[in-house]
C-alpha cells in the first residue's frame, strides 16, 4: 500500500494515483462469459443447489468453545442434514456440499454420506476461517490441508472452491490455481458462469457466483448478542427464490442457492426449500447439476475441453 508522505501512514483512496486503484480493481476480474447456448438435454435453465454444512465450526473459529452455541451447529448435522438428504432424494436433485475440513473431520461419514448419495463435496476452508486476515503462507497452508483431509475421506480430491463467508483475499486465486481448481464459487460479478481473470489474463478457472440474495442466512441468521435477528419470516423467501429462479429460466441461464443445515434444516425453514423444488419441479425443461457439473459443460461448451483450469 503507497504511504502519505506527510504521516508516514497508508494512502486513503482519494490519495491513491491512477495507477494504485486500477491494480486493485484489476486483481481479479471477470473475463469472458460462459452462459451456453443450451443446456445439456435442451433444458431450459440449469438449477445447482449447494449447502455449506458449517456446523460447529463458526462458533469454533471465533473461540466460542462453550456448549450453547457449539449445539446450534450440532444441530445442522443431527438434524438438518437429514432432512436435507432426504428431500433432496425426494426430487432426485444432486447438489454441492460445501464442507470446512474441521466439519468433516468430525464427522466422516456424513462427508462420505454426501458423496455415497451422488453429491459432491468441495472446499471450504478449514474451520470457516476468515480468509482476509490470513497471511499468504496461512491460507495457502489451509487451503492444501483441507483438500488433502477431504480427499481422504471422501476418497474424491475437490475441484471446486467456496471460500468461507466468500472472502477472497489478493491470493486466494493464486492459491486456487495451485490446487488445480476447476472452478470458484465466491465472487458476485455476474448472474452466469463466466472465467476468472487475474491481472488481466484468463486463468481457466470457472466462477460458478453465488450471491448474499440467494442465501438463507442473509434472511435468517441469529445472533443473541448482536442486531443479527431473523427479520424475514421463511415464507417471504418464496416468492423470492421462486422470482430469480422464474427469470433465470426464462433468460436461458443459471439459478444458483447457497443454504446451511443449521440455518435451512429447521421445521419451518425446510418447508421453504420443499415449495421452491415443486414450483421448479413443475418445469420438464430444468437441468439438475452440482457445481462441477455446471462447471464443466459451461468450459466444454466455450472451449472444446472438458476440464477447466
Amino acid at each position: 500500500m503507497a504511504m502519505s508522505a506527510s504521516a508516514g501512514a497508508p494512502r486513503r483512496p482519494w490519495e491513491w494515483d491512477e495507477t494504485e486503484w486500477r491494480r486493485h480493481v484489476g486483481r481479479v476480474r471477470a473475463g469472458r462469459a460462459l452462459k451456453p447456448a443450451s443446456w445439456p438435454g435442451g433444458a431450459r435453465c440449469a438449477v445447482a443447489l449447494s449447502f455449506d454444512p458449517d456446523h460447529e465450526t463458526i462458533p469454533l473459529r471465533d473461540n466460542q468453545v462453550m456448549p450453547g452455541k457449539l449445539s446450534q451447529g450440532e444441530y445442522g448435522a443431527r438434524v438438518g442434514v437429514p432432512r436435507i438428504l432426504r428431500l433432496l432424494e425426494r426430487h432426485a436433485v444432486p447438489a454441492t456440499f460445501f464442507m470446512p475440513a474441521v466439519s468433516a473431520l468430525l464427522r466422516p461419514e456424513e462427508a462420505r454420506g454426501y458423496v455415497d448419495a451422488g453429491h459432491e463435496v468441495a472446499l471450504h476452508g478449514w474451520i470457516h476461517e476468515r480468509t482476509m486476515e490470513l497471511e499468504y503462507k496461512h491460507e495457502r497452508d489451509l487451503a492444501f490441508r483441507s483438500a488433502d483431509a477431504l480427499e481422504r475421506i471422501t476418497g474424491r480430491r475437490p475441484v471446486g472452491i467456496r471460500t468461507p463467508s466468500w472472502d477472497f483475499s489478493e491470493h486466494t486465486l493464486d492459491i486456487t490455481r495451485e490446487l488445480g481448481l476447476e472452478y470458484d464459487s465466491s465472487l458476485m460479478a455476474d448472474d452466469e458462469p463466466y472465467e476468472l481473470l487475474a491481472h488481466g489474463e484468463p486463468t481457466g478457472v470457472v466462477e460458478i457466483p453465488p450471491e448474499w440474495i440467494r442465501d438463507d442466512a442473509a434472511y435468517l441468521n441469529m445472533d443473541r448478542y448482536s442486531a443479527v435477528r431473523p427479520y424475514t419470516p421463511p415464507r417471504e423467501l418464496i416468492p423470492l427464490w421462486r422470482d430469480e429462479f422464474d427469470a433465470a429460466r426464462a433468460e436461458g441461464g443459471l439459478f444458483q442457492l447457497t443454504m446451511h443445515p443449521h440455518v435451512i434444516g429447521h421445521r419451518s425453514r425446510i418447508v421453504v426449500l420443499a415449495e421452491l423444488l415443486d414450483h421448479i419441479g413443475a418445469r420438464d425443461d430444468v437441468w439438475y447439476a452440482t457445481h462441477a457439473q455446471v462447471a464443466r459443460y459451461v468450459w466444454q461448451e466455450a472451449t472444446g475441453n472438458g476440464t477447466p483450469g
